[in-house]
């Protein structure tokens, strides 16, 4: 929660901003929000609240023992069953969870021969509000009085348990075979007594995908300093009778186990069991994470706590985050606590993925980055990817570089690798627009960044034009979509290309934007003129499954599914919405036959984020499509968890009423945001809902592939954005902001419509869309508003005659 003296005290100057004393940002994170369980029809955000820093590979967390569990954790009375080294965040996916790889578990009152080692007899309970999760530090109190902390690194860390009564016993059980989703098809555990060292290996299932992953672990529990003295009196292995036995064997000085490979999980268990005297009633653990070996993860514990120092693990960790933080700076006495508290929240959550693997490809020699938790694109190219472009284009460049790097290995972009492996194409090859916008931002410091502009677009053009051999895991089905211009249901592959043949009109809607990040590639890299025609022209190609003749609740026009020979198959606008009288299947699978991927065509018919003005006409023009939206929130067919409905309560902008955007979105903000355990609308899906909320603080929102953004009335009474290449500060202000208006439903009186924004005191040529260039530049931004409702639907987006965001039908984006 906040803290009290977590105050941000700037000196306001004629340049703006300075700051005079560095506040503690990380105090003001929540990490409990979005922790409380889906079940039952719960919000379910799988938020991840234990240790780990930006971009990390170890994620350090408890376990508990009931499912759905993505994250590991559920802020209930569930019980534990380990800590353990990684964990994915905010994902769907197996609802058991994904990683929760070799946890360890803390025993007393048992002599060494008789522990409960398996997992359901070790399995305990938290005392009542123990759990304790700030930045870079995890802890939590079983009701037997055992304390359990950790802090950690990129690949290491630090777990620590404190025994209430050490005579009764210091065990630690070291598990080899129990990850999240219970899926161990093979692997080793080795114990070196003398050494006091464990090292193990495992494979299991990944989280989101079809393939099993191999891991390695490596635990010391000798101290080389004398500030932690604890010796090793007892050790062995354990394992059950059987696959299918909960019988346990603890055999006393074994210090190895092997289970040879098998296609399917098994349900083994075993691992290793110490006991140790400490006289300091603690026993502290170091551990090392690795995708390469058990000696690389050994390796990796000594390179990052060499010294088991654990003050200085987590006072680094806090820097690290502190670091990122900080790039989004406000003034928080003057700010409303609870948006402070949802501001730096989400900051955090927005970084802790994708994961940092680099040093740690399993599969290929590279010199370049490589990052994991892509999981999956479709949810994060939208608000994630953007939000680093920002304020961290040095972390963002290593990412896309991965992105690259993945395409330079495979022959396509990677679109959602979990656990290292390839996951599901859930729209279209959702990473072209994240390479597509670091092409258009950052192509004059790709090669300070690391990346190689050559290698991003010829990435680009392999994936909008080959088909892969299963579609369903990478790339496009671009057989189809370069001969009809849609891709059609129905219709069998002849090239032999398979896939999931299924959401025909969502992967057009997003195959269309594809090939836009492509043609803006083109254009920022001084790419053929005939490159920017063709990718532009296939950018339209959405128009091409619009249904004119289609109707729902008395307006026209909706994007539909459509057979190969040009007729249109009918699905209800309203199927997959959430209120579908008729419950359809919109997931991944096989029964979805209304064409639409995790929406409705209500919702995914305003998506062509490239070219809105022609989805202003098609439906009618602007008075219509403005009712039009009314409509969409007012029905209810708006779900704010959802990704495709991220931008609608933007919108209004392309109507030229962005009065109306601006109500709606504090609108949305208030009614599905908080800052308790259920305080995010569904999965926080790796980050994107908190980068989708952090944008609505800040009154902006990113037009993908583009230097293109919306923008609107903060939430907050200024800020400073800091961006970690060009080392600028932007000070964006908003003249007469007004608390009052920070509800779902601001009062008549309340002051909050744009009526006028300024950079370094000259105009902004719109009152709807401002520059990336300006946002990134260093200078000042006013945004003036008023409570004069009347006057600001008059106003618009301004007088200019570039005043309405871009469209690129109606000559938008043209350099």
């Amino acid at each position: 929660m906040l803290s009290p003296h977590a105050s941000l005290l700037f000196l306001l100057g004629a340049a703006g901003f300075t700051c005079a004393a560095s506040p503690d940002f990380t105090s003001l994170v929540n990490l409990f929000i979005g922790t409380a369980s889906g079940a039952n029809g719960g919000s379910g955000g799988n938020a991840f609240p234990g240790a780990a820093i930006p971009h990390a590979m170890a994620k350090v967390g408890i376990d508990v023992d009931t499912a759905p569990r993505q994250a590991g954790y559920i802020h209930d009375n569930s019980s534990i069953t380990g800590i353990s080294l990684m964990h994915d965040e905010g994902t769907g996916g197996n609802t058991n969870g994904g990683y929760g790889i070799f946890p360890l578990f803390p025993l007393t009152d048992c002599s060494f021969s008789s522990c409960p080692v398996a997992i359901d007899s070790r399995k305990a309970k938290r005392a009542a509000n123990t759990d304790v999760a700030t930045p870079g530090y995890f802890s939590t109190t079983f009701v037997n009085g055992l304390k359990l902390e950790a802090t950690s690194t990129r690949r290491a860390g630090l777990i620590r348990f404190t025994y209430p009564n050490p005579a009764a016993g210091m065990h630690v059980v070291v598990d080899l075979t129990h990850d999240l989703g219970r899926s161990f098809e093979g692997g080793n555990i080795n114990l070196d007594r003398s050494a006091g060292q464990v090292k193990l290996q495992g494979t299991f299932l990944q989280s989101y995908g079809t393939d099993n992953y191999t891991v390695f672990g490596c635990y010391d529990f000798l101290s080389p300093t004398s500030s932690n003295e604890q010796t090793v009196v007892d050790s062995g292995t354990f394992q059950s009778s059987s696959s299918s036995s909960t019988t346990i064997t603890i055999n006393p000085n074994s210090t190895s186990l092997t289970f040879p490979f098998t296609s399917s999980p098994t349900s083994v268990q075993a691992g290793a069991l110490l006991s140790f005297n400490s006289s300091s009633g603690t026993v502290l653990t170091r551990f090392g994470a690795s995708f390469i070996s058990s000696a690389q993860a050994c390796a990796n514990a000594q390179e990052e706590v060499p010294d088991w120092d654990w003050s200085a693990v987590r006072a680094a960790s806090v820097a690290k985050w502190q670091d990122v933080l900080q790039r989004v700076a406000v003034e928080v006495d003057l700010e409303d606590p609870t948006v402070v508290e949802l501001l730096y929240s989400s900051l955090y959550r927005a970084s802790l993925v994708p994961a940092n693997l680099t040093s740690e490809n399993p599969y290929w020699k590279s010199s370049s980055p490589f990052y994991d938790s892509f999981f999956c694109s479709w949810d994060t190219f939208r608000t994630v990817h953007p939000l680093l472009s920002l304020t961290s284009p040095r972390e963002w460049g290593e990412i896309v570089s991965a992105y690259v790097d993945g395409w330079r290995n495979t022959g396509f972009i990677p679109e959602c690798r979990a656990n290292t492996k390839a996951g599901y194409v859930q729209g279209g090859s959702d990473g072209m627009p994240i390479l597509g916008d670091f092409a258009v931002k950052y192509n004059s410091h790709a090669d300070e960044l690391g990346v190689s502009t050559d290698d991003l677009y010829q990435a680009l053009v392999d994936t909008a034009e080959n088909t892969p051999p299963d579609w369903y895991q990478v790339g496009r089905q671009n057989t189809a979509w370069k001969q009809f211009d849609y891709i059609p249901t129905a219709w069998v592959d002849p090239s032999g290309a398979t896939g999931l043949a299924t959401r025909e009109a969502s992967r057009t809607l997003e195959y269309a934007l594809g090939d836009f990040a492509v043609r803006q590639a083109a254009l920022a890299l001084n790419k053929s003129g005939a490159d920017v025609e063709l990718y532009g022209n296939r950018s339209f190609a959405f128009k091409n499954i619009w249904d004119p003749s289609v109707t729902s609740d008395g307006f026209s026009g909706f994007a539909q599914r459509r057979f190969a020979n040009g007729t249109f198959a009918f699905s209800p606008p309203d199927a997959c919405s959430p209120i579908d009288p008729t419950p359809h299947s919109c997931a991944r699978g096989t029964d979805n036959n209304v064409g639409f991927y995790e929406s409705s065509s209500w919702e995914y018919s305003f998506f062509a984020p490239h070219s809105m003005s022609t989805i202003v006409d098609l439906m009618g023009g602007s008075s219509t499509f403005i009712t039009r939206v009314d409509h969409y929130f007012s029905k209810g067919y708006f779900l704010a968890g959802n990704e495709p409905s991220f931008a609608i309560p933007w919108a209004y902008h392309y109507a030229g009423r962005p009065d109306l955007s601006t109500l709606r979105v504090r609108n949305v903000v208030y009614k599905n945001f908080g800052t308790g355990i259920g305080g995010i609308p569904g999965n926080d899906d790796s980050g994107a809902m908190a980068a989708l909320l952090t944008f609505h603080i800040l009154g902006l929102y990113p037009v993908p592939a583009t230097r293109q953004l919306l923008i609107g009335s903060p939430l907050v009474s200024s800020y400073v954005l800091k961006n970690n290449l060009f080392q600028t500060e932007t000070n964006i202000t908003v003249q007469g902001f007004d608390r009052t208006s920070l509800s779902a439903t601001p009062a008549a009186s309340s002051r909050f419509f744009v009526k006028s924004i300024t950079i370094d005191g000259t105009p902004n040529e719109s009152l709807c869309w401002i520059s990336f260039d300006v946002i990134t530049g260093g200078g000042n931004v006013v945004i003036e508003v008023d409570n004069d409702s009347i006057g600001a639907s008059a106003r618009g987006c301004g007088n200019s005659t570039n005043a309405l965001p871009d469209s690129l039908e109606s000559g938008g984006f043209s350099a």
